[in-house]
């Protein structure tokens, strides 16, 4: 059966519909699994117990609670697990407005330490960490590190180990089977993937310490609707197709790109001359829709992505419809002027292909 799918029953739908109610009648004593808005909705639990599926491998023992973004989530994690006096590690190369997040940290007396995510270097700051945080794959330069050996060292200095699993999904890459008690995502991308959802979840195998993250959603608010869990459960069906293809078309663009001579420094984990390939290919089973490369200068950039005609520019990614971004141009980033990141879509690789190798040509003779 699949993740989520629940038992057939005659002359109903095969797909639960969205539920909305912001409270439920609960006559007596409370009870049960639904009293408010707040607190629960079914439609939630069916997502849920999807995620929770696909973060365990089918082999159950984990906990989901979904959010209202991918921050939230993140947020959830990061402001619910430390206090005064703790410290925090962080990978300086990680989604910059979770990097963003430290000046909060610190502005509640937690200690916030940088270290990147390419050769293990969060390694040599876990002395006295309350959480060590990771983003593997990360976002938007594709460096990938060990999962297990961080969490090992992390867990024997004392912390919890978070991994922000949004570039991979669970599909791609199961974070608590490789010793995290959290794996963070905003679903908003590749695990919904059409591009009309904002949503997170924050997975765990420890009862308390989903029931902590569970406390911190209902204490400060941040619930997805049920219209928004519900295109996600909805969107689980096809997620690994959607996946595979993206995964697919991610090879094929780079083959393109890397026998061309105006991109440079192309990044894709499951590309197997990336420098990331050797621990992705040991702990990923997909290895995502992102690709990153750089173009000689910002205006050789933007004049790619003018020309443009199928691919569309888009700060998100995991869309079903490629889309690419010159990542410099929120500044949030350590990127090259002229660095793309590239969401790989479902198209059809030659007409994708096509279209990346036209709008590079005319950039080139335009320059």
């Amino acid at each position: 059966m699949g993740a989520g799918v629940p038992a057939a029953q005659s002359n109903r739908p095969v797909v639960p519909g969205p539920v909305f109610a912001s409270y439920f009648h609960l006559a007596g004593e409370p009870a049960g699994p639904y009293q408010y808005g707040r607190d629960s909705n079914p439609t939630w639990t069916i997502l849920e117990d999807a995620l929770s599926a696909l973060e365990s491998g089918g082999d159950g023992g984990v906990e989901t609670v979904v959010f209202a973004s991918g921050m939230a989530a993140a947020s959830a994690v990061l402001l619910s697990q430390v206090r005064s006096g703790d410290v925090v590690v962080l990978p300086s190369d990680c989604y910059y407005n979770v990097r963003g997040l430290h000046e909060r940290l610190r502005g509640y007396g937690v200690e916030t330490r940088f270290a990147p995510t390419a050769g293990d270097g969060q390694l040599d700051v876990l002395d006295g960490a309350r959480l060590l945080w990771i983003e593997s794959p990360s976002n938007p330069g594709l460096d990938v590190c060990d999962i297990r050996r961080l969490a090992e060292a992390a867990h024997a200095a004392g912390a919890l180990v978070a991994v922000d699993n949004t570039l991979a999904t669970p599909l791609g890459q199961r974070p608590l089977e490789l010793g995290a008690d959290f794996s963070v995502s905003s679903d908003t991308k590749a695990l919904t993937g059409h591009g009309d959802v904002l949503l997170g979840h924050v997975s765990s195998r420890d009862p308390g310490l989903a029931e902590s993250i569970r406390a911190w959603r209902k204490t400060v608010g941040a619930i997805p609707g049920p219209m928004e869990a519900w295109l996600a459960y909805r969107s689980l069906a096809t997620l690994h197709l959607r996946l595979d293809r993206q995964a697919a078309n991610a090879l094929a663009l780079v083959a393109a790109l890397v026998a061309r001579d105006d991109a440079s420094g192309v990044r894709h984990p499951g590309w197997a001359d990336d420098p990331a390939y050797p621990v992705a290919s040991r702990q990923m089973r997909r290895h995502g829709c992102v690709v990153g490369f750089t173009l000689p200068d910002q205006g050789h950039a933007e004049r790619f992505l003018d020309g443009l005609r199928l691919v569309k520019q888009a700060t998100s990614f995991g869309g079903v419809r490629s889309s690419a971004e010159r990542r410099g141009r929120w500044g949030g980033d350590a990127v090259a002027p002229g660095f793309i990141r590239f969401s790989v879509g479902v198209e059809d690789p030659e007409d994708l292909i096509a279209d990346v190798t036209q709008a590079l040509e005319r950039a080139a003779h335009d320059s």
